[in-house]
């Protein structure tokens, strides 16, 4: 099957998708977006967080067929052009990235909380961040680095 959506405000077309194939497979491989990571293939990581229509959701738990003619916006689509978006310069500011398998997930996770909640607190963003797993960083500067992205936010206003 013929799947076309809009990634990042570009439309993409991907030809002879087969029906068990996932949004983050058409992300990855054929459109050629490695930002969001693969890592369980069962919605648990978090790894894989894309914006479907605005809302946060695992790339491996949607079904590509799921995305015909709607809105994908991916880590890589939170930048503008060579510029960074603020939870992405925060992340690496604050040494929140190590690995960076988990990067991806929790930036947009994170762009998703500052744009509900202006000031969250630190019960509000682990909630928020429940979803995604980290293997290196202890949480502790990934706390930090959505803290200053909401301190700059504020600033800005």
């Amino acid at each position: 099957m013929r799947v076309t959506f809009t990634v990042n405000g570009r439309e993409e077309c991907a030809d002879d998708v087969w029906e068990g194939e996932s949004l983050l497979y058409v992300l990855r491989e054929r459109v050629g977006l490695p930002g969001s990571k693969n890592a369980c293939e069962q919605g648990e990581c978090g790894s894989c967080t894309v914006y479907l229509d605005g809302t946060p959701v695992c790339a491996c738990l949607v079904a590509a067929g799921q995305a015909e003619g709607r809105q994908v916006r991916t880590v890589e689509g939170l930048a503008d052009g060579d510029r960074l978006d603020p939870v992405q310069e925060a992340f690496v500011e604050s040494g929140a990235v190590q690995c960076g398998f988990c990067t991806p997930g929790l930036i947009v996770q994170t762009h998703d909380l500052l744009a509900r909640v202006d000031q969250p607190s630190d019960a509000e963003i682990r909630e928020a961040l429940a979803g995604n797993l980290c293997r290196c960083t202890g949480y502790e500067k990934i706390l930090d680095a959505v803290r200053l992205a909401a301190s700059r936010k504020a600033a800005t206003r």
